[in-house]
């Protein structure tokens, strides 16, 4: 098992920064890469940002130039840098570990970015 723990949401205006943070623990050797996912109000979960175990990293388009995915391994720590934030960029944000049998998951921490 690995245990997900995030931090680092809040409320922010548009056009500000916030950095979250996923603190992983347990079984971290099954895990083959990292990942941050939202969910806003009515709408799927959709991938924001991944980091392999080799440290390679994809954005979603609608976060490109903006979003910045980096891992401490020493730390077991993921964070996401999150630039020029936008209204619509609110939502909650998931950490996520895959590995070979699946993905374990945070419990999510609330980004909200008002107008």
């Amino acid at each position: 098992q690995v245990q997900l723990v995030e931090s680092g949401g809040g409320l922010v205006q548009a056009g500000g920064s916030l950095r979250l943070s996923c603190a992983a623990s347990g079984r971290i050797f099954t895990i083959n890469s990292m990942a941050w996912y939202r969910q806003a109000p009515g709408k799927q979960r959709e991938l924001v940002a991944e980091i392999t175990s080799g440290g390679s990293t994809g954005y979603a388009d609608s976060v490109k130039g903006r979003f910045t995915i980096t891992r401490d391994s020493p730390k077991n720590t993921v964070y996401l840098q999150m630039n020029s934030l936008k209204p619509g960029d609110t939502a909650v944000y998931y950490c996520a570990a895959l590995y070979v049998a699946g993905t374990y998951w945070g419990r999510g921490t609330q980004v909200t970015v008002s107008s």
